[in-house]
C-alpha cells in the first residue's frame, strides 16, 4: 500500500525548520571532544602501568578515580550526541540493531535532561571523592600561593628534598563549597525529575479528558 507523501512546507517554515541543521557541526565537535577523552584515558593508564611499583595506595586510588571520571564525561559525551542528535536533528533509525542502547527508544527533550542530570551528579561524586582523599594526603600542608608555603618549600629545598609536596591547593573551604555545589547538584537533578514527573501526569490527565 503506498503510503501518502508528505506535504511541503512553505518557504519560511521549511527554511526554520531546516535550521535544525546548524546543530551538526556541533555534535561533530563533540565526537572530537570523544577523541581527545580516549587519548587522555590511554595517556592516564600508561602513567598508571609505568608507576605502578613507584606509587602508593592511595595515589593509584587517585589514578583510578581519574580513569572512572574520564570514562563517566565520556558516556555524557555519547548522551549528548546521540539523544541530542536523534531529539532535535534527525533520526539515527537504529531500530532493530542489536547495539541500539535501550534508553534510546523512549529519549525526549525531559528524559534527556533527566539524564544529563544524573550523568553530572555522578562526575561531581568522582570529584568531590577526589577531593576528600587528595585533601587527607595532605593535611597540615599550607595553602599553595602563600608565603608559609613558600617557607616551607625553600626549607626543604635547603635540606636536600626535591620531590616531596610541599604544600596544598585544596584549604577547608574549598571543600566544604565542593560538598555545597555537589549537594545543589543533587537538589537540582530532583527537581528537573518531579518537574518532569508533574508534566507527564498533567499530559495524562489531558489526555484522559479528550477520550471521555
Amino acid at each position: 500500500m503506498p503510503t501518502p507523501s508528505q506535504p511541503r512546507l512553505n518557504p519560511l517554515p521549511a527554511l526554520i525548520f531546516s535550521s535544525r541543521w546548524l546543530q551538526l557541526p556541533l555534535y561533530l565537535g563533540l565526537i572530537v571532544a570523544q577523541g581527545v577523552y580516549v587519548f587522555l584515558f590511554v595517556k592516564e593508564l600508561w602513567h598508571l602501568i609505568q608507576d605502578v611499583n613507584n606509587l602508593s595506595e592511595q595515589a593509584i586510588m587517585l589514578l583510578v578515580l581519574g580513569l572512572i571520571d574520564v570514562v563517566m564525561i565520556s558516556n555524557l559525551l555519547v548522551m549528548v550526541i546521540v539523544g541530542g542528535y536523534e531529539t532535535f536533528v534527525s533520526r539515527l533509525r537504529l531500530e532493530g540493531h542489536p547495539d541500539q542502547p535501550e534508553w534510546l527508544s523512549h529519549v525526549n527533550a525531559s528524559v534527556l535532561k533527566v539524564k544529563l542530570a544524573m550523568a553530572i551528579i555522578g562526575i561531581s561524586s568522582i570529584h568531590l571523592l577526589k577531593t576528600f582523599i587528595e585533601a587527607g594526603m595532605v593535611g597540615g600542608l599550607p595553602l599553595c600561593g602563600t608565603m608559609e608555603a613558600l617557607d616551607v618549600a625553600r626549607a626543604y629545598a635547603a635540606a636536600g628534598g626535591d620531590s616531596a609536596r610541599t604544600c596544598t591547593t585544596y584549604s577547608a573551604d574549598g571543600v566544604l563549597w565542593q560538598a555545597v555545589i555537589h549537594t545543589i547538584f543533587i537538589f537540582s537533578a530532583v527537581g528537573i525529575a518531579w518537574t518532569d514527573k508533574l508534566m507527564q501526569h498533567t499530559a495524562s490527565k489531558r489526555q484522559g479528558v479528550v477520550k471521555e
